[in-house]
């Protein structure tokens, strides 16, 4: 289900739901709700603008942080055997954490690879029934056939007095 699903300008269930939670909290917020159903579907472009608004605000505080980042790992700080054992420390958190990425990438890998075993064992089972249950059902017809058809005895005839 989409999130434009959920709450949309009609008389849906919960739009109703809302707007009657609202006027017995508070009547502004119910009268807002029966605002956003009778004339909702007129603001889709400020719900675009507000949105666009808040990507480009994520965006920019990304960015920030990104180079902050950066900047304060390059940065000297005029003691050389700090910024010597830093170079050295990150470089090992970074070794450590490539080996950690690797090893969760083998651990994938195996997961998957019994995730398969198990399913291909599992359709392997059922085609060995549904094979034994044909052979059955097949046996069943020929063993029909090679029986003869019971023909019905006629009564011995009396001798006549």
């Amino acid at each position: 289900m989409t999130n434009a699903a959920l709450l949309r300008p009609a008389w849906t269930p919960l739009t109703i739901a809302v707007m009657v939670i609202g006027f017995i909290i508070a009547w502004p917020l119910g009268l807002a709700m029966l605002a956003y159903i009778l004339w909702g579907d007129r603001f889709s472009s400020v719900k675009d603008t507000v949105q666009n608004m808040g990507e480009s605000f994520g965006a920019k505080c990304e960015n920030k942080a990104t180079k902050w980042n950066q900047s304060s790992r390059r940065r000297p700080t005029g003691n050389v055997a700090f910024d010597d054992w830093r170079e050295a420390e990150l470089q090992r958190l970074e070794e450590e954490r490539q080996k950690l990425d690797d090893m969760m990438q083998e651990f994938d890998d195996y997961s998957r690879e019994l995730r398969r075993a198990k399913d291909q064992e599992e359709f392997d089972d059922f085609l060995n029934s549904r094979h034994k249950s044909d052979k059955k059902d097949v046996q069943s017809v020929t063993e029909t056939k090679k029986t003869p058809a019971k023909t019905a005895k006629k009564a011995p005839k009396r001798p006549s007095v």
